[in-house]
């Protein structure tokens, strides 16, 4: 068993070094990509389509899949949010872990007062008086439970940010990725259509040719010509799709929005990231351990254990308070120099220096508040590792789901490929046939060999053929970025050496 989960990591190592390698290339030839080992590229023969024709009036963006993946790096905007998150959390940590150093006070005070005034023993008198000072002053009121635990939870909160970039990293990925390859369908799909009604036009003008000739009823030519109309609705419908494809990729990537986007790669290119022929129960362990949701997570929940120890302990830590009590209002200035005197006289100035440091215990609401307030950190603690496991099998179901659908895809483009390899094989016999006639009788009656409609029919059929073609290759790239992403990268820091 301990061999197999080996075996499972190094391929999957070797996997995500493909993805590295991707990103790190310049260009990807299709014309190399003809192996279909793990990680490695396999592009089938699509018989009978060529590569699609941009639609009138657009121009050209060329990319490929390695720059893609680069740009969302480096443009993305979810990722410079997440990075921004970081920043935002390490400010929190240094100022928590401030949270023993005092503030400093400099200035002046200028004090007056006219009028009564009581004396310590109580003698009511009147008077007027003046004083000025000019000094500085600490001030540091805190709980000790505070400065305790306060830098504990916010380390692991930046713990949770981290972790929560390199999601944000995986996401943007997967998003390009899927965002590349509908382009890539729609782009198959319409050379599909092209190639449909080039034939079909082809149709057309031979059951021309027939009715001229007798062969056929006319009928015939007007079935031919209303599916001609249909292919060609078919080639600006799959050019739409294009375009709505590649503006969603271009959002993504943040690149002009008036160009469109045009793949370097053919759109029958599959790409293997993930081996299928592994267990799916030998993935799920992989995920467990290097999903970085996880990892935000089991930050956030010690995290939460924090919060819940400093509220514990509160009652029983005392708070310092330390201010400065030089001033009529104190709190502010603590030393410097002080003078002053009756009514608006101003003198008799020199150093002046009062401290006020104090510990004291709090309890709060006599002590029902802390027991409420201890209460509800239990209560985020104990939420936080519910959320763990759901995230958990949220990680697992991830993992099946992905792989089965690549699985399906996977037999989807074999049934597909048979599928198309027969279609185009069909109409280009029916097109060859249509124009041939047999004997019937001794009369020398002719009649066709094969009918337009049958012809119709089969051009029909190799419509449909593309789009299962097309629709099962880009199924089956979607669903390995999707197990990729589900896995957590696991090769993510792999370093693949330069030849």
């Amino acid at each position: 068993m301990r061999s197999e989960s080996r075996h499972t990591w190094f391929r999957l190592i070797i996997a995500g070094g493909l993805i590295l390698g991707l990103l790190g290339s310049g260009n990807l030839h299709a014309q190399d990509a003809a192996k279909s080992k793990s990680g490695q590229e396999r592009a089938p023969a699509s018989p009978g389509a060529k590569a699609p024709a941009l639609p009138a009036g657009q121009q050209a963006f060329p990319i490929n899949l390695p720059t893609a993946l680069q740009l969302a790096n480096a443009q993305a905007i979810d990722i410079a949010i997440a990075s921004q998150r970081i920043e935002v959390a390490a400010a929190q940590l240094e100022r928590a872990q401030k949270l023993w150093l005092p503030t400093i006070y400099l200035g002046t005070d200028y004090y007056r007062h006219d009028g009564q005034i009581q004396e310590t023993p109580g003698t009511v008198f009147g008077t007027s008086r003046t004083s000025f000072m000019v000094g500085a002053g600490p001030s540091a009121v805190f709980a000790v439970s505070d400065a305790i635990f306060e830098p504990l939870s916010a380390r692991q909160v930046v713990r949770a940010r981290e972790a929560a970039f390199q999601t944000a990293n995986n996401d943007t990925m997967l998003a390009v990725a899927e965002a590349y390859f509908t382009v890539q369908q729609a782009r198959g799909e319409l050379a599909g259509a092209q190639d449909a009604a080039r034939r079909a036009d082809e149709l057309v003008q031979q059951v021309e040719k027939l009715l001229a000739g007798g062969f056929t009823a006319e009928v015939e030519v007007t079935r031919a010509r209303a599916d001609l109309a249909h292919r060609r609705q078919t080639v600006r419908i799959a050019g739409d799709h294009w375009r709505v494809a590649a503006s969603d990729l271009q959002r993504i990537l943040r690149l002009e929005p008036t160009a469109l986007v045009e793949p370097q790669e053919p759109p029958q290119l599959a790409v293997t990231i993930v081996p299928l022929d592994q267990k799916v129960d030998e993935l799920i362990p992989l995920a467990l351990v290097n999903r970085p949701e996880l990892a935000a997570q089991q930050a956030l929940v010690q995290a939460t254990l924090a919060r819940l120890r400093q509220e514990r302990l509160r009652p029983l830590i005392p708070s310092v308070l330390l201010r400065g009590a030089s001033t009529p209002v104190t709190g502010t200035l603590a030393g410097g120099l002080y003078g002053g005197g009756k009514n608006d006289f101003m003198g008799n100035f020199s150093a002046r220096s009062d401290f006020d440091l104090q510990f004291v215990w709090e309890l709060q609401n006599l002590g029902f508040g802390n027991r409420a307030r201890a209460n509800e950190r239990r209560g985020e603690h104990e939420i936080s590792i519910l959320e763990l496991f759901r995230l958990q099998d949220q990680v697992a179901a991830d993992v099946v789901q992905s792989y089965t659908l690549a699985q399906s895809a996977a037999g989807r483009i074999k049934d597909a490929e048979a599928e198309l390899r027969e279609a185009v094989d069909s109409v280009e016999k029916n097109l060859l046939g249509v124009s041939q006639t047999k004997e019937l009788d001794r009369r020398k009656a002719a009649q066709l060999v094969i009918r337009p409609q049958e012809v119709v029919a089969a051009i029909q059929s190799l419509a449909q053929a593309y789009g299962d073609y097309y629709g099962a290759i880009a199924d089956y790239n979607r669903a390995q970025f999707r197990l990729y992403r589900a896995l957590g990268h696991p090769a993510q820091t792999v370093q693949i050496p330069k030849n």
